[in-house]
């Protein structure tokens, strides 16, 4: 049985070596939970300072279920990771608190490549799988506020 919700995944062009990690985490996970292919769409952004961005105007179409957030920072030496991490955790849930629809943060912030790449391996560790998941889960959650179901989370 296929899931009829849609799914935007904005995913970051830059440090694609692990960003394409994080999208195919998601996209895996997504199809486990049965949400179809065709639901799912990609849409690329130059870095993770554009996701928000993005992601909120996604989330305003009203086309979508639930926006993904899909990342990679890298901390360099200067300060520059500080204000891009700041400023792509709080647009994230900016665009998700005026939107109304779930905008999940799949955003890494690790200090070097290989823990980037530990953490967009194959499998349940995967950051991409775990972001796509709660945006999954919080779809479902919001398509039953005002039905008076709790389709996920509910006691």
């Amino acid at each position: 049985m296929t899931d009829q919700m849609k799914i935007a995944l904005v995913v970051s062009r830059y440090h694609a070596f692990v960003t394409e990690r994080l999208e195919a985490g998601a996209r895996g996970a997504l199809r486990e939970a049965g949400v179809a292919d065709a639901a799912i769409a990609t849409f690329m952004v130059p870095g993770a300072f554009e996701l928000a961005q993005a992601a909120h105007r996604l989330a305003g179409t009203g086309e979508w279920a639930a926006v993904v957030c899909l990342g990679c920072l890298i901390r360099g030496e200067t300060a520059h990771f500080d204000y891009i991490a700041q400023a792509a955790s709080q647009g994230i849930m900016r665009a998700a608190q005026s939107t109304g629809v779930p905008v999940t943060f799949g955003v890494l912030t690790t200090s070097t490549a290989e823990e980037a790449l530990a953490r967009a391996g194959e499998g349940s560790g995967n950051k991409g799988r775990e972001a796509a998941l709660a945006a999954y889960e919080m779809a479902r959650l919001y398509a039953g506020i005002g039905r008076g179901t709790h389709a996920a989370g509910g006691r």
